[in-house]
């Protein structure tokens, strides 16, 4: 009995540090998925993980259904939608939740979550950095918390000097769909839009000013992930 208990108990940590050893593979080769098809890590100092949640992963991974796995992105770019110069802003923070996920396709890569939900994070430091080169002629621009954020548009206090006045002004950080879009009255030139590379389905629901930041909220349904029938 005592030779029975103990050959159980090694192959269940042998099982258990395989299974562990498969989902570390398959959480690397999910990253650079990510990474080729959204550009969530396209800066030297940014940082971006995928993580396969549950356990076993093996028998996930032969169903080729996943229970839910999170993507990870701390400190990459996004551009305008014009590539305007200066017009980069950096994302503090992206988290991206997907339940039910199932593989669709090997050759294509591609998979389905039947629900994704997320949070984006920008802070504003990085957005009176990007009001501040954009306004242009002046000196910095502060961007702060504003109250009365509703729905989708969060509002922005900004003050400093544009053009060679001072400038105090409520401006809105409208998310909405896949875009962000900003409008600070008295300095037209900050306004503009950038474009997020999403999952197809994942979209852009609720922003709100905190004292820390601006929270995005992000929801989809039937959400395609990698290579889809959308794709050009």
């Amino acid at each position: 009995m005592r030779v029975l208990v103990v050959t159980v108990v090694a192959l269940a940590v042998l099982f258990v540090t395989a299974d562990r050893v498969a989902v570390h593979f398959a959480d690397k080769e999910a990253l650079q998925l990510a990474k080729e098809k959204y550009g969530y890590a396209n800066t030297t100092d940014g940082h971006m993980s995928v993580a396969i949640q549950g356990f076993p992963f093996v028998t996930q991974a032969i169903g080729g259904d996943f229970r839910h796995v999170t993507l990870d992105a701390e400190h990459f770019y996004i551009d305008t939608a014009d590539n305007r110069r200066g017009g980069y802003l950096y994302v503090a923070r992206l988290r991206i939740d997907l339940r039910g996920v199932s593989v669709t396709s090997l050759t294509a890569r591609s998979a389905e979550a039947n629900l994704a939900t997320g949070t984006l994070t920008l802070s504003y430091k990085d957005l009176s950095g990007v009001v501040t080169r954009l306004a242009r002629g002046g000196g910095p621009v502060q961007v702060s918390q504003a109250p009365g954020s509703e729905g989708q548009a969060a509002r922005l206090r900004v003050s400093g000097t544009v053009g060679g006045a001072p400038l105090t002004s409520t401006g809105t950080l409208l998310a909405q769909g896949s875009e962000l879009t900003l409008t600070v009255p008295g300095a037209p030139g900050a306004g503009c839009e950038w474009k997020m590379s999403l999952p197809v389905g994942l979209g852009f629901t609720a922003a709100r000013a905190t004292a820390d930041g601006i929270e995005i909220s992000l929801v989809g349904h039937q959400v395609i992930l990698g290579s889809s029938r959308f794709d050009a």
